[in-house]
């Protein structure tokens, strides 16, 4: 195949969204800026470090620990299901800006990777950390990106997409988090 040839290869378009349910969903959220909605999620441990989430009507997320870290290594580490989360929200963002501005996307992939601390074993004897010295430590995020659109274009919706993103923002910022036993039931109630 010749240069010529490579660069003539259509490419097909990603799946588009609902472009005008978009813009309907943005306009509630201009007239309405302080509404919010809640993520409710359920976790259930098997034993060891294996554990599922049940998340609506979907199959629950399975998360587990490598055998280096006395898991049994059957599933992805609760790190890299924090960074998959990451990874899409940041491509829904992209999808999302890239169809508002009306720029048709024919590849999307989204690399991440973090520097993690854990010498603390959990809380469980290890090193003595403050928090802030614990998970991660930076996050690095290359998009490899293609659509109808300038390079710069591309840039611009993928900064846009960080800068926006729910997840992305939610580990940037400090937020109240609280964690509590769940009240005792007694036998009647069970």
């Amino acid at each position: 195949m010749s240069q010529d040839d490579t660069s003539r290869t259509m490419k097909t378009r990603l799946r588009p969204i609902d472009r005008e349910g978009l813009i309907a969903f943005a306009e509630r959220g201009r007239a309405n800026p302080e509404r919010r909605g809640i993520n409710v999620v359920r976790t259930v441990c098997e034993g060891q470090f294996r554990s599922l989430s049940y998340v609506g009507e979907h199959r629950p997320v399975i998360v587990d620990e490598p055998l280096h870290l006395m898991g049994q290594n059957t599933a992805p580490a609760p790190g890299e299901i924090v960074l998959s989360g990451l990874g899409g929200c940041i491509a829904v963002g992209i999808v999302a800006i890239a169809a508002w501005k009306n720029v048709e996307l024919t590849r999307l992939e989204i690399h991440l990777e973090a520097d993690i601390g854990n010498t603390a074993a959990w809380g469980a004897g290890g090193a003595s950390r403050e928090p802030s010295e614990m998970g991660f430590q930076a996050i690095r995020i290359k998009v490899d990106i293609e659509g109808d659109a300038p390079r710069e274009v591309l840039d611009e919706i993928v900064q846009r997409a960080n800068y926006y993103s729910p997840v992305a923002n939610t580990m940037r910022n400090p937020i109240p988090f609280e964690i509590a036993l769940l009240p005792e039931t007694s036998e009647s109630e069970v």
